[in-house]
């Protein structure tokens, strides 16, 4: 199976409704995706990269190899509850914690956020007019949404069988958007029961997966995946997640439009059902919920 590839600039002209589509069976049958032609500046994502790369050197190496953490892990010792990975994370907005972060990156990050935050906003307009409702509905159900910026590095390890980079999750907030590294693999997330690995990078793609708002907004049509990271003996693995998340004060339930009709007698439904048998199915429920409220 490969993983969907969804080529933003085809949402404009002749292959649009064919693009849309590939995107809506993305959502609800992975729940990630690869994005190409998404309109990052090219030269400001390999810019983060480097300065991030940069900043593991310089002050995050040494002290992870130093920490009780990596000390522990042996031949003969599973490191448990515990993720072998060293990190920091940027709040963008609505509160901004630009003076906790590395120097390094302070004046690089926001530029780059900026332009993930507008990505995010034509994600959620598309995937919002897919599941049939007004484009601005996600923006407007995530309320002031709240975005950050998790930039990680997964270590270089001896022994990756007897620790995990990080343990199996799923992400709690809405459109996760990640770049990561081009050389070293690590994320794996779960489809048909199986871990499926993600590859490298290629070229300046980068990497979406759904989170639980997402699947809780859709009433189920969206799907947010569990991943996880393995650690590599052979090199580390740069991670770049930002995060388009509800704001924290959104109050977050199922679009009524994609909710099923409850509290009817079956009987009811029959008698409508021998009127509507040969009809679409979705537009049968959405009058269903309009005749019995």
């Amino acid at each position: 199976m490969e993983i969907p590839v969804i080529k933003m600039d085809e949402l404009h002209g002749e292959k649009r409704s064919k693009t849309l589509q590939l995107l809506h069976d993305a959502c609800a049958q992975w729940g990630f995706f690869w994005l190409e032609n998404h309109g990052i500046n090219e030269d400001l994502m390999h810019k983060i990269k480097g300065l991030v790369n940069k900043h593991y050197e310089q002050s995050m190496e040494k002290n992870f190899y130093n920490s009780a953490t990596a000390k522990n892990l042996g031949p003969d010792n599973v490191v448990s509850n515990v993720d072998w990975e060293c990190s920091f994370m940027y709040r963008h907005q609505p509160e901004s914690n630009i003076h906790d972060i590395p120097e390094l990156v302070r004046t690089t990050l926001p530029e780059y956020a900026e332009e993930v935050i507008k990505l995010a906003e034509r994600l959620a307009e598309v995937m919002s007019e897919n599941l049939g409702l007004d484009k601005d509905y996600l923006k407007k159900a995530f309320s002031n949404p709240s975005v950050g910026i998790k930039a990680a590095k997964y270590p270089r390890c001896s022994h990756p069988e007897h620790v995990m980079g990080l343990r199996g999750h799923t992400d709690a907030g809405g459109i996760i958007l990640l770049q990561q590294d081009d050389l070293v693999p690590g994320l794996e997330f779960l489809k048909d029961g199986r871990w499926m690995p993600i590859p490298p990078t290629q070229g300046n793609r980068i990497f979406v997966n759904l989170g639980d708002q997402v699947e809780v907004i859709s009433n189920g049509i969206y799907k947010s995946i569990c991943h996880q990271v393995v650690p590599n003996e052979n090199g580390s693995r740069l991670s770049i997640a930002t995060f388009y998340n509800p704001g924290p004060d959104a109050i977050v339930f199922p679009a009524p439009k994609l909710m099923y009709p409850s509290q009817y007698r079956f009987k009811d439904y029959l008698e409508f059902y021998s009127t509507t048998k040969f009809t679409d199915k979705v537009s049968r429920f959405q009058t269903t919920k309009m005749i019995f409220k």
